[in-house]
């Protein structure tokens, strides 16, 4: 083996290691363990520079009460401090003219002169301006900058700007409603300039409409506004229709702006969740944001003379809760409006500590009021012609009126308990199952259980057939609408025949009465079937029983033959499915072969089930098919009848003769 002593590796040569350098003495400004933040906030003193000298609701102390709330709960211990700053040109003319640029910077130079003349100017447009005004919006605005630009660029999650004054008032060419920059907007607008997050959410749930916002990005798609605000047909502030529910952007921004508005004052924490439930989430998650921007102003809060609604702490956590839930937990509350000092601080705390990681704290029982419910419907309806999730069938009211009021159901199944009564002396049969009462009680009629022939008719409603007096309005003429009942008919027959009869409307009542686990309708089908096979049928002197299914009741009549199967295969002598396109006819588990001679299916000629791909031996397990050129289920079974009736017969003979031999 060759020797390599005279070769060096790299690890053989001789290198001079430096000896370590010494350590960087640490600063006292920095701590020892440094901490990985996740919550920001943004706050100086400095923007109570801005203040009346005659006392205004929109006072210094507003941010400072917040400020002190929020150091004594120890919340400031978890939370980074963002620097502030003011906002530059160049970002608020992203929203805002030129012009409106030069009305704010030339506050600062007023004299105290020029600030008494103009008093009156400015009072009109809801505003006080003094040589302090200029700094503390131009921190405001670039507070909430640099609060939602941590978020965007994922150097904290989530962030509170405790600024003032507000912004959500001010207009691109205006200043307005105690506002002169519109610190949300331009936040958003800052953000889609310098980082990757394009589509923002902003929700207001200031009392007041956030006119300035909408306007900004009201033919904006990237942007959605949702404002939910006291409106009261336009006579709230800031006023006029641009707040209404119909005010929902223009050209490729429609859709975009969302506004739930009050009637009323008085709003409390169970319409503002009930909005949250039923329009702000579902309409949220559709849209998917990549940032949500709070406009929180606290003075829908409870205890504010200006809003006058009773939205508590809670309330507002549990929305902040809810929004959580977007954007992968990217959140900035900017502070707006709220003039109770207390409110507005224990409102501000409780935000806080979600935006930390708590829990909000729990709300009690609650039903949303009924100008609130309404105005959710109306709503609903008005933005489920831009978003799919909004479904205003959910959250239609009944405005209240529930020991008065009746659906169009009650009322067709006491009409028909009436006809069945007046005109054939059938009576309803009790239940004794409490579920079943409650869901079916008025609905199971038969005449005396005295003949040895008995007719089953197991089915739901008849159509309701309405005629409209426009197709504008969908006003319904009630002269030209009826029901239509082929029950009439049959019955009419089996009358005629001297057979029983026993109809059961499968179409169950509205659940009244709380349950921990209500039973599912196909479920109560088979139920009460079975229940009445069981105390009523079998125990009757019927020996010939022949069933009928019409639409859902063709289900619970064949699960009966599987759980019933010795006692109707004894008694049943004839079984007739009427079906739509939607079902093939139903199978027996565990006799489909036996029952194949005696079962009838009538179907639509067009039914899926009659296809090219349908084996002839598929096809004989499901009986006796009669396919008949009709889609609508009353004409179908209308049109079946003299061939029902034949079958029936034939069936009966057969019985009869097959009992005498």
């Amino acid at each position: 083996m060759a020797s390599n002593s005279g070769s060096r590796t790299p690890l053989d040569m001789d290198v001079d290691i430096p000896p370590p350098e010494p350590p960087i003495p640490r600063p006292s400004s920095v701590p020892l363990r440094p901490t990985d933040y996740t919550v920001g906030y943004v706050y100086s003193v400095e923007m109570t520079s801005h203040f009346s000298p005659h006392g205004h609701p929109e006072q210094p102390e507003r941010i400072t009460r917040i400020w002190q709330a929020i150091v004594a709960a120890r919340c400031t211990n978890k939370m980074k401090w963002l620097p502030i700053r003011p906002v530059r040109r160049e970002e608020a003319l992203l929203v805002h003219s030129e012009d409106h640029w030069d009305k704010v910077q030339a506050m600062q130079y007023i004299t105290e002169q020029e600030r008494a003349d103009s008093e009156a100017y400015y009072e009109q447009l809801s505003l006080y301006v003094m040589q302090g005004t200029t700094r503390s919006a131009m921190l405001s605005c670039g507070g909430v900058i640099e609060a939602c630009l941590a978020v965007a660029r994922n150097e904290l999650k989530k962030t509170f700007a405790i600024v003032r004054p507000p912004g959500h008032h001010a207009e691109p060419d205006e200043h307005m409603g105690f506002c002169f920059f519109n610190n949300v907007a331009v936040a958003a607008r800052v953000v889609q300039q310098m980082t990757p997050v394009k589509k923002i959410l902003i929700l207001d749930w200031d009392v007041h409409h956030g006119n300035g916002t909408q306007r900004a990005f009201n033919d904006d798609p990237s942007v959605l506004y949702i404002s939910i605000h006291r409106y009261e047909q336009g006579i709230f502030y800031p006023c006029g229709p641009f707040g209404s529910m119909q005010s929902c952007g223009e050209g490729s921004g429609l859709g975009y702006s969302v506004n739930v508005p009050w009637p009323e004052a008085g709003m409390g924490d169970a319409d503002y969740i009930h909005a949250f439930q039923k329009v702000v989430m579902p309409i949220a998650m559709e849209f998917a944001p990549e940032l949500v921007i709070i406009s929180a102003g606290f003075d829908a809060a409870a205890g504010d003379d200006l809003g006058e609604c009773f939205v508590s702490p809670a309330g507002y956590a549990h929305m902040t809760h809810m929004l959580l839930g977007l954007a992968g937990g990217r959140l900035v509350v900017a502070l707006e409006g709220g003039y109770n000092l207390d409110s507005i601080s224990n409102s501000a705390l409780a935000v806080t500590r979600v935006i930390l990681g708590e829990a909000p704290d729990e709300l009690p029982p609650m039903t949303a009021s009924e100008a609130g419910a309404e105005t959710i419907w109306l709503v609903a309806k008005e933005q489920s012609k831009y978003w799919k999730n909004v479904i205003p069938k959910s959250c239609e009211p009944r405005e209240g009126m529930e020991p008065i009021s009746f659906s169009i159901p009650e009322i067709l199944k006491a009409h028909r308990q009436y006809y069945l009564y007046t005109n054939h002396d059938m009576m309803q049969i009790p239940l004794l199952n409490a579920e079943l009462e409650e869901r079916f009680s008025s609905q199971v009629i038969p005449d005396i259980f005295e003949n040895e022939t008995l007719v089953v008719f197991v089915h739901e409603f008849g159509n309701l057939r309405f005629e409209l007096e426009s197709s504008a309005s969908c006003n319904v003429q009630l002269e030209r609408s009826y029901l239509l009942d082929f029950s009439k008919e049959l019955i009419a027959w089996v009358t005629s025949e001297k057979y029983s009869l026993l109809d059961a409307n499968l179409f169950p009542k509205p659940i009244t009465t709380a349950r921990p686990r209500p039973t599912p309708p196909e479920e109560l089908g088979k139920d009460i079937v079975t229940y009445l096979w069981d105390n009523y049928i079998q125990l009757s002197s019927a020996r010939r029983i022949i069933f009928i299914g019409h639409g859902p009741g063709c289900q619970p009549l064949i699960d009966l033959l599987d759980r019933r199967s010795a006692g109707t295969m004894k008694l049943v002598k004839a079984i007739i499915q009427v079906i739509g396109h939607s079902k093939a006819p139903v199978i027996p588990k565990y006799s489909d072969t036996l029952l194949a001679w005696y079962t009838k299916a009538i179907l639509p000629s067009t039914h899926p089930i009659l296809g090219p791909e349908m084996r002839p031996k598929d096809l004989r397990r499901h009986g006796n098919l009669v396919p008949i050129a009709e889609h609508q289920p009353v004409k179908l079974i209308m049109q079946a009848l003299p061939g029902i009736q034949e079958f029936v017969k034939e069936q009966l003979e057969r019985s009869l003769n097959m009992r005498s031999t």
